[in-house]
């Protein structure tokens, strides 16, 4: 079974870059968060489009079955990234208002 951390940690190895460190941030010349996020978001978007423009495309007959697989399964693979991503946080959000002051 796939846990979003695996997938968090798949994710970033596909792309070439290593998850930032906690603490690691625009202070210490490391990636800001809302920009890494805001990055991610778009090439999730760009990737759902090219699985779109392929399926399209082969509807015309003017792309192969594999192609439109391959993009869809790109596009499912970061769709279930950005989503594992979200339920982490999601529920560090919850367990800190579960935190007593």
């Amino acid at each position: 079974m796939m846990t979003p951390l695996a997938a968090a940690k798949a994710y970033a190895a596909t792309q070439g870059a290593a998850l930032p460190s906690v603490g690691g941030g625009a202070a210490t010349g490391g990636p800001d968060f809302g920009a890494m996020l805001k990055n991610v978001m778009e090439e999730t978007v760009q990737t759902s489009r090219t699985a779109e423009t392929q399926m399209a495309a082969h509807v015309q007959g003017k792309a192969q079955l594999v192609d439109v697989v391959t993009a869809i399964s790109a596009a499912e693979t970061s769709l279930e990234t950005v989503m594992a991503v979200r339920d982490q946080v999601i529920s560090a959000y919850q367990e800190i208002l579960r935190m007593p002051i």
